[in-house]
């Protein structure tokens, strides 16, 4: 690690822990999400600048409940608690905590009753966001309140000579207008950070953790199209030179003429020796009948290293594997605390046994953090802000049974959809469109005055920073009118078209 600084946050089971995270490195500071059972010997080897104790669903006085190692408070280092954090600081060091007379969920307003750095620069009074059922009801010894709200007497608390503070609201979000200076008056003027996560830093740190991994053999890349496995290759490519190669696997469930795109690009813009796989019928003959969304990831996932490793073995000393996971697909696929929300082919369709050491620079990185360095790399705008694509690609478009029929209908409704808003301006506005074909929606339509009873298709088009949370686009009507009409007109077999309006939370942004 080339940064002199690293902020642990300890993971709780929130639902906004990655927040946290983000907003930490939005200050040029690294950070690490651990779980809370990760003991204090291995936080000491980490070195951290800081300790963030992170929300979560759980009362601290509850049997059971998740506890951090109570050595972790004697090591010297300044704390922050948000939420459960802070009400499992104060009682792991001898407060109170009760379930609270008046529960706050939502919007609050903060009074800040003595001064503090956490605080240095905000207004006497500020708006936050609130999520809690639990109050503290008394101060561990050397801890003052410093801040409150109608309903919560004890709302945030510090100990300025240990450097330890708790916040019962969340600064990490985008309803506390203020959160991010609070966040960075507690790593600069708290904690002393300096700020050195800066992208040339992450550059080259990765170059020369790749280097350190991969000294010497072949390493091979699972080239998809996107930014995310490009960017990888890039870095790949600048620590070993030509001992990178790119494998571009066509499993057919791509969008219209993505395979050509591909390997157009790539020869334009790398150096690295490119083989193209054509595995098309070898991957619809695995998904033929299977309706289970997570079944068909496996599926695609474990057929993917199975083409990768007979592809490594006509490579003489090929001994690894790079992808371009990202920190949203670990996340995703369940890490720490948190639950799996859906495998992802590079991180839950892997096989037990694999002949392939992997290397994944971009693991610890959103996805934003990875356009920026992209950005910083080179590669063309059309690349870095490409919208994303799932690793298993139409797959996951189509609920129920993949056939040949079914897979034409959802790759002609998502061309469509996807030049009517690039036609529109609104391509970079838009995080991800895309269409989705349900299992076994009919309905009864009229064409020509004659009955039809045709498919349904789905527009899924989303705004977002990071794929962690995301908010359903406002498309413009006649935008949305002229996209249904063009696939009701063009597609034989649909005669609907509806407008998917969920944000995440709590839908997810792809359908399976």
């Amino acid at each position: 690690m080339l940064t002199n600084e690293t902020v642990v946050v300890i993971d709780f089971g929130a639902q906004y822990n990655q927040l946290i995270v983000r907003r930490i490195r939005e200050a040029n500071v690294f950070a690490r999400l651990l779980p809370h059972s990760t003991s204090v010997e291995e936080i000491r080897k980490i070195k951290p600048k800081a300790i963030i104790l992170s929300g979560g669903p759980n009362s601290v006085y509850s049997p059971g409940a998740p506890r951090v190692d109570q050595k972790i408070f004697n090591e010297g280092v300044p704390i922050l608690g948000i939420c459960y954090g802070m009400q499992l600081m104060a009682y792991q060091l001898g407060g109170q905590v009760r379930r609270a007379e008046k529960r706050e969920y939502g919007p609050a307003f903060l009074e800040i009753i003595e001064d503090a750095p956490l605080f240095a620069g905000a207004r006497k009074g500020l708006d936050v966001w609130m999520s809690h059922g639990d109050q503290v009801l008394s101060l561990p010894a050397g801890f003052k309140t410093i801040g409150k709200t109608e309903n919560t007497s004890i709302a945030a608390i510090g100990n300025k000579e240990r450097k330890f503070y708790g916040v019962q609201f969340h600064p990490e979000v985008a309803h506390t207008p203020e959160g991010q200076k609070i966040i960075s008056n507690f790593l600069f003027e708290v904690a002393g950070c300096s700020g050195d996560w800066t992208e040339e830093n992450i550059i080259e740190e990765k170059i020369t953790a790749i280097k350190e991994r991969v000294k010497k053999g072949i390493a091979i890349c699972g080239l998809s199209g996107g930014v995310d496995s490009a960017v990888a290759a890039r870095l790949v490519q600048k620590a070993i030179g030509d001992r990178l190669y790119c494998i571009f696997i066509n499993h057919g469930l791509l969008r219209e003429g993505e395979a050509r795109e591909i390997e157009e690009t790539f020869n334009r813009e790398f150096q690295a020796k490119l083989i193209v796989v054509d595995a098309r019928k070898r991957f619809l003959d695995k998904l033929r009948g299977v309706k289970d969304p997570e079944e068909k990831r496996q599926i695609i996932g474990h057929e993917f290293i199975a083409v990768f490793e007979e592809e490594a073995q006509k490579l003489p000393d090929a001994d690894y594997l790079v992808q371009g996971t990202v920190y949203s697909d670990v996340i995703e696929s369940g890490h720490g605390e948190a639950s799996r929300i859906k495998s992802h082919h590079n991180v839950g369709g892997l096989p037990d046994r694999m002949n392939l050491n992997l290397v994944e620079p971009l693991r610890e990185l959103f996805k934003d953090e990875v356009r920026r360095i992209g950005d910083m790399l080179g590669l063309p705008p059309s690349l870095v802000w490409r919208q994303p694509f799932p690793g298993p690609g139409l797959a996951v478009r189509i609920i129920g049974d993949i056939t040949e029929e079914r897979l034409e209908t959802v790759r002609l409704a998502d061309q469509i959809f996807r030049q009517e808003i690039k036609k529109a301006g609104l391509e970079r506005e838009v995080w991800q469109a895309f269409a989705v074909l349900p299992a076994d929606l009919r309905s009864v339509g009229v064409m020509g005055d004659e009955r039809t009873y045709g498919s349904t298709i789905i527009l899924r088009a989303v705004t977002s920073e990071d794929a962690m949370t995301a908010t359903w686009a406002r498309l413009p009507y006649e935008v949305l009118e002229r996209i249904s009409g063009r696939i009701t007109n063009e597609l034989d077999r649909v005669n609907r078209v509806v407008y998917d309006i969920t944000p995440k939370p709590p839908g997810t942004i792809e359908w399976e």
